[in-house]
């Protein structure tokens, strides 16, 4: 079965990076948008930041001129550079892949675990 498995997350101080990774796992034949989204306390889970297999972008306002999403086909792995961060930008951030099609089948919505994120002042 194909799973997303998010790594990169961690404690970090005000003005840092981070750069967030998410792999597949499982016999991949295509995905089409691939993001990241994150939920903080208390919060609503919230869009970051989006990429169509053509590279097309889609971000979040809070993330525009910070984030970088960028992905690779051949791998089925999307990544997120953060810099400049804020500690509003802690949350748990979560994978999301739309249309994911393996040799288990296709399904419209996957999920990663969540990679936690802190941002200290």
């Amino acid at each position: 079965q194909a799973h997303l498995v998010e790594s990169g997350g961690g404690l970090v101080q005000t003005g840092g990076s981070l750069r967030l990774s998410c792999a597949t796992s499982g016999t991949i034949f295509s995905i089409k948008t691939m993001g990241w989204y994150r939920q903080a306390p208390g919060k609503q889970r919230e869009l970051v930041a989006a990429i169509t297999p053509g590279g097309s972008t889609n971000y979040a306002d809070s993330g525009k001129g910070r984030f970088t999403i960028s992905r690779d086909n051949a791998k089925n792995t999307v990544y997120l550079q953060m810099s400049t961060l804020k500690t509003e930008d802690t949350a748990v951030y979560y994978c999301h892949a739309d249309d994911l099609c393996s040799s288990d089948g296709c399904y419209g919505h996957y999920w990663g675990q969540g990679t936690q994120v802190t941002v200290s002042s």
